[in-house]
């Protein structure tokens, strides 16, 4: 039986999704629940690594088990394992030529911004204080540049694994926002190490007035990943959709 999961974390006391030596992470908090719910020792894969510190909504992920179980059941299961800051939404019997990140069609991130002078300190962990004033019409007018099928390399960071290809697709780069709240919205057909992150790291650079929304053409033909482009911090970015 193969199982698809949507999950919804925070990723603040934890490592990032994918299993290693020093410290706990979101993959290995699953994968030890799936032991004591079933008694089997399975390898979870996910749709996305996410880093430390960064949050889901609608990650995917599956697994596969040695017989057959109801979906509810799994459900319950999961959610009365697992610590309160990951949540299982939805349990799913898929395909078995299902897979949580080569089926993916595209990814949708999210990262959230509060744009004033205080930042309330129930928002702390989930989006970035940017208490200097952003022109939204400029970073919107840099977003237009990166829309589209572009090689993202000075976008992204080198993950320390080979990577076959740089070229990705942007299908929206969005700025939305009302009174201090600012949420980006970035789609694609895939994401590079921290090019998310990148991404708005570019465009706060560009809100604040240290770059001119003209330079994102510049850096994009460069290829190269420079301090130009700052990496955002981890704790405003969300995994929020993936469609397959």
């Amino acid at each position: 039986m193969r199982v698809r999961l949507l999950i919804a974390y925070d990723g603040t006391a934890y490592a990032g999704w994918q299993i290693q030596p020093n410290g706990v992470t979101i993959q290995e908090t699953l994968e030890r629940a799936i032991r004591q719910i079933t008694g089997e020792t399975v390898k979870v894969h996910g749709s996305g690594r996410t880093d430390q510190g960064v949050h889901a909504w609608g990650q995917v992920a599956h697994f596969d088990l040695s017989r057959s179980w109801e979906a509810n059941a799994l459900l319950k299961g999961f959610n009365a394992i697992l610590p309160p800051d990951i949540r299982v939404r939805a349990v799913y019997r898929a395909p078995m030529t299902f897979h949580a990140r080569r089926s993916a069609r595209w990814k949708e991130y999210r990262y959230f911004i509060w744009n004033g002078p205080v930042l309330p300190p129930h928002r702390r962990l989930y989006c970035l204080h940017v208490p200097r004033p952003l022109d939204r019409t400029a970073m919107r007018s840099a977003a237009e540049l990166l829309i589209g099928q572009h090689n993202f390399a000075a976008f992204s960071a080198n993950p320390d694994r080979p990577v076959e290809s740089t070229i990705r697709n942007l299908f929206q780069l969005q700025i939305k926002g009302r009174g201090a709240e600012l949420c980006i919205i970035a789609r694609a057909d895939g994401f590079l190490y921290k090019m998310a992150r990148s991404l708005v790291g570019h465009l706060i650079r560009v809100g604040v007035g240290e770059v001119a929304p003209e330079t994102t053409r510049e850096i994009l033909a460069s290829r190269e990943r420079t301090a130009r482009v700052p990496t955002a911090p981890p704790q405003g970015l969300f995994l929020w959709h993936v469609a397959f």
